[in-house]
């Protein structure tokens, strides 16, 4: 009985003793050990996906994210050994690092390490600046570096960058992502489609198992989607070097070009330069879609299209323009050449054609002064003061006035129909040219055509129709006809070309500086020129925009020779020619035949059908070596005596049959050099002897 007591107090006791022990460890101690379980176990750790890329029409890397690292040296890894390798290697390390990167020397690296190991530091940044994935390889071969970090005490922390190959190339519509990539994108396309590129987070938990940390992965991340632009490289090198050459030439201040595809709208190059306090030209913002500004004389072309539609003239119809100056309800209303007498008469193509302000503002005001709303209306009915709601953001709204709204004066229709008193942006000024080219159909402008993920199409953007006409066909013709006469007779003879036919329409307008009106200090002008090429079959719409200081200031000598070198360029890059009006159907192509296999080479020159004369008795299933040569109608096939014993000649021949020939005869061939064999070390008609050497060179 006793025995029992003993051992029931005893269990009493002990299970008193776990108790209080629970009850320690639970509360008083719980902060020691939660320390040491997360340092065992840290859960739910985000795991960043590979962001998609952004990739250009003709199929090039425009954007993608690229691994960049930072290099660290733990000393205390790997003991004593670690240590005595790292000091007998120390010189050729530090040299290594110093060809890897050569704006610190090896004795400067050698100073740096010699620090960190004195230190005995557990993460010393070996190099200050992050590092390419290729420099991170060079410098893990290195000595030490090459062994497992736990042994040789080299890590590195990585990171993803983001990197556009072409530079500047459409800096502003590709967009930019905050320098933590983690809080996504801040501009263009790259926050536009934010949501597709960036993917989904993962999430993993870091355990110590068996004595090493190791991440568990409990949901894997998903990576973006890569995105397909319209942006074709080539022409937008193309649209910025010619851009960038014409606003350093007259020191513009701001400099916009646009190309888009007159089918699809895809706009094939987007550029917008400015003039920064160093005096380079850079993409500061995107300034094509975005600028509100008057858009001058290629407004022109809207308002005569709504009265030749409302048939309030024709374009046989003209106006007396008289000495180039005209007042209209208390405002001088100035022509271009005003200094010099005006231009007189002039008929409705010729008022374009010089871009008379009078002809346009007399026919306007004439025929819509009693009812402004009806040249509004026209003006809505075209579509041009729609905003276009792009796939990217900043778009600007057009700000067309109504006679109803407030500031609508007498003086406003007269000046609204010459381009003022109205704010259009480059890109939808464009996009009403555009639709002039693409047969009255007015479409939105495309800068992204596919989503896709791992080589297959998830999203595909078709051509979106804005407004199907724009005016009728025979208001289309005419209007088609005079703006080829603007650049063949016109003032945009500059943006024309001798290879094929512009159609198009210049601008120069004096830019408002807001409540100081356009004549306060300097004044600022915006040339420009918008149109399409080539005129009958029209491709390609395209709009230059230049903002500059003082005179002189011509839209048509200015922005029009920036279009022509466009239209050029991307004519020439796009031209293919028939290759059948290259051959001379006179004469007989004879190629160029290798010496070898007379038998092969006849029956290869069979299979593409060119003539052959052979010289010799074809013999079945028996090789006859042979030579050739080009006659006047056919290739001359001429047999060569190989004798047995001794070496043959194999000039003229491709690398595989004369090293096959020779090898048949027990040579060991050493050949260099690729092409025909021009020459050979031992001689034709030599002896052979069995394993005997011979070199060939081809050429």
């Amino acid at each position: 009985m006793n025995r029992y007591f003993f051992v029931i107090l005893l269990m009493g006791l002990v299970g008193v003793a776990i108790l209080i022990k629970a009850g320690i460890t639970m509360f008083a101690e719980r902060q020691y050990w939660q320390d040491v379980a997360d340092r065992f176990v840290k859960e739910n750790v985000a795991v960043q996906p590979n962001r998609g890329n952004i990739i250009s029409s003709d199929g090039r890397l425009m954007a993608s994210s690229l691994p960049e690292y930072k290099i660290y040296m733990d000393f205390k890894a790997g003991g004593e050994t670690k240590d005595t390798m790292l000091i007998n290697h120390m010189n050729e390390i530090c040299e290594g690092l110093h060809k890897i990167f050569p704006d610190k020397s090896s004795e400067e690296f050698k100073t740096h390490l010699k620090k960190g190991r004195k230190r005995g530091s557990r993460n010393y940044l070996i190099y200050p600046n992050r590092i390419s994935y290729i420099q991170y390889k060079e410098a893990k071969q290195l000595p030490v570096f090459r062994l497992n970090k736990y042994k040789g005490g080299f890590t590195e922390q990585a990171y993803n960058r983001r990197k556009k190959p072409f530079g500047s190339l459409a800096r502003r519509t590709l967009g930019d992502l905050y320098p933590d990539i983690t809080k996504g994108a801040k501009s263009g396309l790259e926050l536009a489609f934010d949501s597709v590129l960036k993917g989904k987070e993962g999430v993993t938990h870091r355990q110590k198992v068996m004595n090493k940390y190791l991440n568990i992965v409990d949901i894997p991340p998903i990576d973006g989607a890569d995105i397909i632009t319209t942006i074709d490289v080539g022409m937008q090198d193309i649209c910025e070097k010619a851009l960038i050459d014409k606003l350093k030439e007259i020191n513009a201040n701001v400099g916009v070009a646009v190309l888009m595809e007159v089918a699809t709208g895809e706009v094939k190059a987007i550029v917008n330069m400015t003039k920064c306090a160093d005096g380079e030209y850079r993409e500061v913002r995107n300034n094509a879609i975005s600028d509100m500004l008057e858009p001058g004389s290629t407004f022109k072309t809207a308002s005569i299209m709504v009265a030749l539609e409302d048939g309030k003239i024709t374009p046989e119809d003209g106006v007396d323009t008289g000495n180039g100056i005209k007042n209209m309800y208390g405002r001088d209303m100035k022509d271009h050449n005003w200094r010099r007498g005006g231009y007189q008469y002039l008929t409705v193509p010729q008022i374009l054609m010089f871009s008379s302000n009078i002809g346009v503002s007399s026919i306007i005001d004439s025929h819509y002064g009693h009812n402004p709303k009806q040249f509004v209306d026209g003006l809505k009915r075209i579509g041009i003061n729609k905003p276009l709601h792009l796939q990217i953001s900043g778009e600007g709204k057009p700000n067309i006035r109504g006679p109803k709204e407030r500031y609508f004066s007498k003086t406003t229709l007269p000046w609204m129909s010459i381009g003022y008193e109205t704010q259009v942006p480059p890109i939808n000024i464009l996009n009403f040219y555009n639709a002039i080219a693409n047969n009255g159909i007015m479409i939105r402008p495309k800068f992204v055509k596919a989503i896709i993920k791992k080589g297959e199409t998830i999203q595909e953007f078709p051509t979106e129709v804005i407004n199907p006409s724009i005016c009728s066909p025979r208001t289309l013709k005419q209007i088609r006809d005079i703006l080829r006469l603007v650049v063949g007779e016109g003032l945009g003879k500059a943006a024309g070309s001798p290879q094929f036919h512009v159609s198009g329409k210049t601008g120069t307008a004096q830019i408002s500086q807001g409540t100081g009106g356009y004549k306060t200090g300097t004044v600022n002008y915006l040339v420009s020129f918008c149109g399409y090429f080539p005129s009958e079959e029209p491709k390609y719409s395209c709009i230059v925009s230049i903002q500059k200081s003082g005179l002189p200031a011509s839209g048509g000598l200015m922005a029009g020779s920036v279009f022509g070198k466009i239209a050029e360029r991307v004519y020439a890059k796009n031209l293919v020619l028939d290759i059948k009006n290259a051959i001379d159907s006179n004469a007989v192509v004879v190629p160029d035949v290798k010496a070898g296999e007379m038998n092969e080479t006849k029956r290869v020159l069979d299979e593409l059908k060119i003539q052959a004369q052979v010289q010799y008795s074809p013999s079945i299933g028996k090789e006859i070596w042979g030579n050739t040569y080009a006659g006047a109608k056919a290739v001359v096939l001429q047999k060569s005596n190989v004798m047995r014993n001794f070496v043959p000649s194999v000039i003229g021949m491709g690398a595989k049959d004369a090293v096959y020939l020779l090898e048949s005869k027990g040579l060991k061939v050493h050949l260099t050099g690729m092409g025909k064999v021009r020459s050979q070390s031992v001689p034709q008609g030599t002896q052979i002897h069995k394993g005997q050497a011979i070199a060939i060179i081809l050429k």
